[in-house]
Parts: C-alpha cells; structure tokens; sequence
C-alpha cells in the first residue's frame, strides 16, 4: 500500500483524495497555495501536475482543477499531486508573467530561495513542498491576455541519457505534436530546475490569448489522463497518439523601441532570416521601426499587446532539431 501523502498540514491516506489550501511564508504575507492530493489505492509514482505560475494563463488552470476533481483514488497507482493555482498573487492580483509583490517572474527564478523575496520564497516553497519527492513533474502554461501560441510540450536536455529519455517519452504521451527542446538544463525555469535535480518534467503550453475555452482545457485533461497512462498512475493509453516533430530554440525576438507594436504574423508560421514580422511605431513623431527575424524556423509565440518597450519579447522561434 502507499505510504500517507501529506503537504504541511494536509494529508491524504492510501485510497483516499484530500482538498484544501496550505500557508506558504513569503516573507511580507503568506499565500495559501490551494492542492488536491489523491494518494491512490495501489502502490506506484508520485506526480505533481502545477498551474497558475503565472497570471493571465487561464487553460492550464482550468484543466488542472478539471483533472483534480476527476481523478478516483481507487484508479490511482501511486499519488498525484495537483496545485492548480502554483502563483496566487499573480493568478489573483495580476493578469501577466511577473507578481504584483514585486515584480519577480517566479519562472525565472525556481529553486528559489528562501530567504529572498516573496516571489523567491514562493518558489522555494513550491520546490522544497512539492517537487521534492515527485518522480515525474508537469507545469501547465497557456498564452497569456496579450500572446498567441501553438501548442508545444518543452523540455530540457540534461546529458543523463535515462532521464532525458524518460522526459521525452513522457513530452510524447500528451498528443501534442510539437515539442520544443532545450539543449541544457540552465535557468529559473520549474522544469529546469527539476530536470537539474534528477526529476523528469515537461512544460505544457496550451491555448492563448488568455482564452478560458472549455474544449481546449477538456482536450488538455485527456492530454494528461494519458500521459498518467503512461506513467503507470492510470490503467490507459494515450487516446490520441501522434508522431512528434521535435524542434529547438533558435532565437528570440525582442523590441529595441519603445512604441506601438503592429505584428504581421500568427503563431505556427515559419519565417526566414531577415524577414519582417511586425513594425513599431513611435505615437509621438510616427516614426517606424521595422522588427526582422534573427533566424529561419517557426514562430511558437508571439506579443499581440499594442504597447511595448525596449526589450519586451515579441515573438519566440524554433528550428527542427537536427535528427
């Protein structure tokens, strides 16, 4: 039998499923961090699904609690953990990627530390409370208010040919054909933080636009029914398997004027070097600055807000990754 699963004071025996939230300190304030744990009848690994790391990505969010509401202990191999709302300050008070407490993206930030910040100590938190322990992680992401984006799965290489291919197969069971590779595992990223710390994790990015679609998430759940299948924690297979076209980052396209931003692009197109993909323009004097692409591949996402600065992302490219 499974061992009790338990987070702070909440726990969940084998065959039972427990719902509530869990004080995390951040320092200034404290931030109830809400969590299902479903501590299954049969004895097997434990997974930590996560979403709301960010504000403004609704998809994931949805799915997440869809999927906690759905799991059945008594179908359960192993324990789930799902924290559908991983940021509540910047799900609950903000609507974009940095928290409202101090402007800190937390995914640029994972392990964090606990004896920063707010945003830092809330990624500590989540690290030391949930990933530790896991044997598989899955962080749910969407396109957030003002992004276009093609669904991908990403994860990042680490050189342990066990673990990379555990990720890669686990990137493959949740019937998205894109998957998109980093080729290290440096950086704040919650994957890649887990992937620096011997845990196989993906990022899922669904939806956009901050769409709260009710098929997209319900397709996501069956994303993740199968991706479970293949962990072991269900008896079943992905219900929609498909061939998987791997891709890596080749570069990143960023505003170097402040001003109105006109893109000429949707996400999924493929452009080449030099290309014009959008224009910013001055609302002062009118004057345009032309934005091209640094490299040929595929636009994954993309800024769709109007106003932006110097340095704010506005489109992100992939490259087929070399066979």
């Amino acid at each position: 039998m499974p061992n009790p699963l338990s987070v702070g004071a909440l726990s969940a025996e084998p065959g039972t499923k427990t719902r509530g939230t869990v004080p995390a300190d951040l320092g200034t304030l404290t931030a109830d961090i809400p969590l299902t744990l479903v501590n299954g009848a049969h004895p097997g690994p434990r997974v930590l699904i996560t979403a709301g790391v960010h504000g403004g990505e609704f998809t994931g969010v949805d799915a997440a609690t869809r999927l906690a509401a759905l799991l059945e202990p008594s179908e359960v191999h192993g324990q789930v953990v799902v924290c559908p709302v991983a940021n509540p300050p910047a799900v609950y008070q903000g609507r974009l990627g940095v928290s409202p407490l101090d402007g800190v993206n937390i995914n640029r930030v994972f392990p964090g530390d606990p004896d920063g910040g707010p945003t830092e100590r809330l990624a500590a938190w989540l690290f030391a409370n949930l990933l530790d322990g896991a044997d598989a992680y899955v962080d749910l992401h969407s396109g957030g208010i003002d992004e276009v984006l093609k669904d991908f799965v990403g994860y990042r290489l680490t050189g342990d040919p066990e673990l990379d291919a555990r990720t890669a197969d686990m990137a493959a069971a949740l019937g998205i054909e894109d998957v998109v590779l980093g080729l290290n595992a440096d950086g704040g990223n919650s994957h890649a933080a887990a992937a620096r710390h011997g845990i196989p994790a993906i990022l899922v990015e669904t939806g956009q636009l901050g769409e709260r679609d009710p098929e997209t998430a319900r397709r996501l759940v069956g994303g993740l029914y199968g991706l479970l299948g293949r962990l072991g924690v269900l008896d079943r297979e992905p219900e929609n398997p498909t061939t998987v076209q791997a891709w890596v980052w080749a570069a990143g396209v960023t505003a170097e004027a402040t001003g109105l931003w006109y893109p000429e692009f949707s996400a999924g197109d493929d452009v080449t070097e030099g290309q014009v993909i959008g224009h910013v323009i001055d609302p002062t004097d009118g004057q345009e600055h032309k934005v091209h692409t640094p490299a040929t591949g595929r636009i994954f996402y993309g800024m769709r807000g109007l106003t932006v600065a110097p340095g704010a992302e506005l489109a992100a490219i992939a490259t087929p990754a070399p066979h």
